[in-house]
């Protein structure tokens, strides 16, 4: 198409979930229960973690800051998406949506390679016990989390770079509730089958190969732990079967959004739903409910806010 005849696109439309008003404030009540809890409990993991020397190891720093990314994830899709509930029209402009996908990116893509730093500090905890602390020092922890960053970063720049020429002259609906790559490759004024192929391989494979290889890790972990003693060994056991779960709930839905071709299907909403919103509440209640240092913290926080109201 020849650039001079288009006609730009300013902002974008979101379809969201439903056009029934009664069913929106519904799903707005839902839904700010479950930003509520999500913002709630990785606060509350952060400042446990923070507050009790008790918890002042490699592991539960990681956590700590697994918490920190999983809130910022949670706060780039939605806040917007509970605007939009209450509003008629449900709008982004063009620079909000490139913005909203650099951070959703961002964020993602740290998750992903953050999930593989715990993999590792499991690794090394179990292998090397003796010379764990030594191994995981607050200089290597503080590192392997840059680290993250930057590979999050590095990944949304790639995304961004190759959004950004895209022309957009109409039409403007997003059939979702936020703005990503997979719909708006679909909006773009030009072929984008090499563009896709291209975020196919960036994001799809990653987090394919990414999971199998965690995948694999932890059962290298798990077979490791046959030579702990009994009480070590199941707990050893509990926090990897943790980090499965964590790990599953992230990457399936990724690989199902991300590994296959950019066309709708009727359970993508409920998929994207899945890791943008859920998964970040989820996540603070898995960690707190199948570790008892971790809920014996919250105890000790919980008694000493007690007492420090009472005097």
């Amino acid at each position: 198409m020849d650039s001079g005849n288009l006609t730009w696109v300013s902002e974008f439309v979101f379809l969201g979930f439903s056009q029934n008003q009664e069913l929106q404030f519904l799903l707005f009540l839902v839904f700010l229960l479950v930003y509520t809890t999500t913002v709630m409990g990785n606060l509350l993991i952060m400042v446990t973690v923070s507050s009790d020397s008790r918890l002042h190891t490699p592991m539960y720093f990681l956590l700590r800051n697994l918490a920190i990314i999983d809130l910022c994830f949670s706060s780039v899709t939605t806040p917007k998406m509970l605007v939009d509930f209450l509003a008629e029209k449900k709008t982004i402009s063009y620079q909000g949506c490139m913005a909203q996908i650099f951070f959703f990116h961002l964020l993602g893509g740290g998750t992903v390679f953050f999930l593989s730093v715990m993999a590792y500090d499991r690794y090394i905890a179990i292998s090397r016990p003796l010379h764990y602390i030594t191994i995981m020092n607050t200089r290597v922890c503080a590192g392997l989390v840059v680290a993250a960053w930057v590979g999050g970063f590095v990944h949304s720049i790639v995304q961004l770079v190759l959004m950004l020429p895209l022309p957009f002259c109409g039409p403007n609906i997003l059939d979702n509730f936020y703005c990503d790559v997979p719909q708006m490759l679909r909006l773009a004024c030009t072929d984008t089958s090499l563009l896709e192929f291209l975020m196919i391989s960036n994001s799809g494979m990653l987090v394919l190969i990414w999971f199998l290889l965690l995948l694999i890790s932890y059962t290298v972990i798990l077979v490791m732990l046959r030579s702990q003693s009994g009480q070590a060994r199941r707990k050893a056991a509990s926090t990897c079967t943790t980090h499965i779960i964590v790990v599953s709930m992230i990457f399936i839905p990724c690989i199902y959004i991300y590994a296959r071709p950019f066309t709708s299907f009727p359970m993508d909403k409920a998929v994207s739903i899945s890791y943008t919103v859920l998964t970040p509440m989820l996540n603070p209640i898995i960690y707190t409910l199948r570790n008892q240092e971790m809920q014996a913290a919250m105890k000790r926080l919980g008694k000493h806010l007690v007492i420090s109201s009472r005097e």
